[in-house]
């Protein structure tokens, strides 16, 4: 067996593949055929002499050897990553790529930027917020992607933090609270118990992930009975129905971290419990292998500024 190196594109199809146990899957991701996937593999296997795939019907299986040698592979390309960025100039290492769940850059990120700007003048920073740092009930893959193949810096993702190949810092846990402007509480007719529910008009966050608390899950949870928990007006985007919530429309089912800064504003408030826990969580997620200072410095500010946040909001009680 020669010592010489594969071919590169058929290392980067077995790694594809490798990912998604499917030809379609890696030719989608490589802008390829499923064919011409199938031929790198076939070149790969023929340079050297081991198989890296038993073919099932659906999809593919790895061999043992395939499986043993995977890890070491996406460490090189990683690696091959960060050595590409480091021929850059160095007014392109002073900028940062960030990429974020929306409603966290919305809530949460924006109102804090402006430290981070005056802290480090010289950072050009490229913010993009998209779903794609939801993870979904698929798994990690599209967040996870998006980090890896966009050559981002570092990312905030809404998911379960299981993330190969990467540094991942949890930020905050999030629960799924009512949340109404102060003034429902001794309005008429007052807001005091989940009973007065009946009495109000419902909002709802209908942001798309799996395990989004829906009012009936909520009032089940807390064992309520006779509010119409279809009913009322329905956003597609929780910064819209936070707006409806401050302005008295109605009663809200979100996200605690959400509303922290309108809590503490005295736009919003908690009018009671329970508080339901999510299984997903907010993280803060980087590549491995990278000597980049200003994602350095950005990740040391966040995390710095989630800690004085938990200090200045105490928690929050129904």
């Amino acid at each position: 067996m020669s010592d010489r190196l594969p071919p590169l594109n058929s290392l980067r199809a077995f790694e594809a593949a490798a990912r998604h146990l499917s030809l379609a899957g890696a030719a989608e991701e490589l802008s390829v055929t499923p064919a011409a996937i199938s031929q790198q593999l076939k070149t790969l296997e023929e340079h050297l002499g081991v198989k890296v795939f038993h073919r099932l019907p659906r999809g593919l299986a790895l061999t043992d050897e395939a499986e043993r040698c995977l890890p070491t592979l996406q460490r090189g390309f990683l690696m091959l990553q960060e050595a590409t960025r480091l021929l850059r100039t160095q007014t392109q290492n002073d900028t940062l790529d960030l990429w974020t769940a929306p409603a966290f850059a919305t809530k949460w990120l924006m109102p804090r930027l402006g430290h981070y700007n005056r802290a480090h003048p010289s950072v050009d920073m490229n913010i993009h917020a998209t779903e794609a740092m939801i993870e979904r009930q698929s798994g990690e893959a599209l967040a996870v992607e998006q980090v890896r193949r966009q050559q981002i810096d570092v990312a905030i993702v809404f998911g379960y933090g299981h993330y190969r190949g990467c540094r991942v810092d949890k930020l905050f846990d999030v629960h799924a609270v009512p949340l109404c402007s102060p003034s429902l509480r001794s309005g008429e007719p007052p807001l005091q118990s989940p009973e007065d529910l009946r009495f109000h008009h419902l909002l709802h966050d209908d942001t798309n992930y799996d395990g989004n608390n829906s009012w009936k899950e909520w009032l089940g949870e807390a064992e309520i009975e006779g509010v119409s928990w279809e009913r009322g007006t329905h956003f597609n985007q929780v910064q819209l129905a936070l707006e409806a919530a401050a302005e008295r429309q109605g009663v809200l089912l979100s996200l605690d971290l959400m509303a922290k800064r309108d809590i503490s504003a005295g736009r919003l408030c908690i009018p009671f419990g329970p508080a339901i826990p999510l299984a997903k969580s907010y993280y803060l997620v980087r590549p491995v292998y990278r000597d980049h200072q200003p994602t350095e410095d950005f990740c040391e500010w966040i995390l710095d500024q989630v800690q004085l946040s938990e200090q200045a909001v105490a928690p929050i009680t129904v």
